[in-house]
């Protein structure tokens, strides 16, 4: 219970990275003590890790569950550049650190080109999430759709606050259906006879 309640809380922390990332560079450099929108995406990441890693290991989680790692890998070395640039006084000196980093493919391509997209990441929590699809219909198929507008195959909008949303709200359905009371009534018939 205390995975899932972090692994949602680690997807409203993403929806709040994003919409602070959508407010634009500028606003993003301008936020002090702290960059809370790199934090809010790095800790968001790092709260999902505990369910991630305790999902059953069958099936498309095989898969789904490697991807979804490595995706919260490149997220977090996304997060730490991101840092570094925001720390920057000038925006010269963030061109320069930019044009220095896109030079070392071992650092740009997993960590920019990989983890500004998260399309490992969130291709790896879809996998997870078809994994349910007896279960929770309704859940997986926003989990679907918010990869859809996520990987730019549905433009929308604000597309990572919306995709994160969705994601958000699948997996809040596929973990609901855990909770569902069962009915235990006993149907076994009443042998009690009439006075």
């Amino acid at each position: 219970m205390l995975n899932r309640i972090l692994f949602l809380t680690g997807l409203i922390l993403l929806v709040a990275g994003q919409v602070l990332l959508a407010r634009g560079n500028e606003f993003v450099y301008a936020l002090r003590p702290i960059d809370f929108a790199h934090w809010s995406l790095l800790v968001g990441v790092v709260l999902m890790i505990p369910q991630v890693v305790t999902f059953p290991r069958k099936g498309l989680n095989y898969v789904g569950i490697p991807l979804t790692i490595t995706g919260i890998v490149c997220i977090i070395g996304m997060c730490v550049l991101d840092f570094i640039w925001w720390s920057q006084p000038t925006q010269d000196i963030r061109n320069e650190f930019a044009a220095h980093i896109s030079q070392v493919p071992s650092i740009w391509q997993p960590f920019i080109a990989v983890g500004s997209s998260s399309k490992v990441f969130n291709l790896g929590l879809l996998l997870i999430a078809l994994g349910h699809y007896r279960k929770s219909r309704w859940g997986v198929l926003l989990v679907l759709l918010a990869t859809l507008v996520l990987m730019h195959i549905i433009p929308f909008w604000y597309r990572l606050v919306t995709g994160y949303i969705l994601t958000f709200l699948g997996f809040g359905l596929i973990f609901l259906e855990d909770f569902k009371p069962i009915n235990h009534l006993d149907k076994r018939p009443d042998h009690t006879m009439d006075a």
